[in-house]
C-alpha cells in the first residue's frame, strides 16, 4: 500500500498535478481505483504483481476502462444532435481533482485545490446520474407548436 501509494504521486509529480491515492475496489482486493469518471465513462485502476522476467520483484499494472456509449450525442443535453464521433481521453483531465481541501501551514488554514485547470467545464460523452439535464422540445397541440420543457434525467432533476 506504501509503495504504491509512493508510486502514485511521484507518477502524478511528473505529470504535474496531485493524484489522490486510490481506493480499493474490494476490502481483500489489492486492486486500487486511481480515477472513476462516471463523465467519461473511464476508470482506471492499477495493482502490483509478480514481475514474469524477476518474480521475487513486483511490478504495477495499470489497466484503463474505457466504455463508449454509442448512441451518444455531441450535446448530450440535445436529442436532436448528431452522434459523437470523436471521443477525447486525456490522463491528466480524467484525473484532476478540483474540490478545494484545507490544509493547515505554519499554523494558518489555507483553501488548496489539487489542479489548475478545473475552469474548463468537463466534457460530458453520456449523463452525469448526479446532475439534472434538461432540454425544450417542439410540441403540436391544437394545431399549434409550443416549445415545452423536458427533463432527461428524471431521477436527478425531481426529489424523492
Amino acid at each position: 500500500m506504501k509503495s504504491s501509494l509512493l508510486l502514485c504521486v511521484a507518477l502524478a509529480v511528473s505529470l504535474g498535478f496531485v493524484l489522490v491515492a486510490g481506493f480499493p475496489r474490494d476490502p481483500e482486493d489489492k486492486e486500487y481505483v486511481l480515477v472513476n469518471n462516471k463523465c467519461q465513462c473511464v476508470t482506471v485502476t492499477s495493482k502490483f504483481i509478480p514481475s514474469k522476467e524477476n518474480p521475487g520483484e513486483e511490478i504495477l499494472e495499470r489497466n484503463i476502462r474505457i466504455l463508449v456509449p454509442l448512441q451518444a450525442r455531441e450535446n448530450i443535453s440535445d436529442p436532436s444532435s448528431p452522434l459523437r464521433t470523436t471521443f477525447v481521453y486525456r490522463m491528466t483531465e480524467l484525473c484532476k481533482k478540483c474540490d478545494p481541501v484545507e490544509i493547515e501551514l505554519g499554523g494558518e488554514i489555507y483553501q488548496a485545490q489539487q489542479s489548475t485547470s478545473c475552469d474548463k467545464p468537463e466534457t460530458c460523452y453520456t449523463y452525469n446520474r448526479d446532475k439534472c439535464y434538461t432540454t425544450t422540445f417542439p410540441f403540436l397541440y391544437h394545431g399549434e407548436i409550443k416549445s415545452v420543457p423536458a427533463v432527461l434525467t428524471p431521477t436527478s432533476c425531481y426529489a424523492e
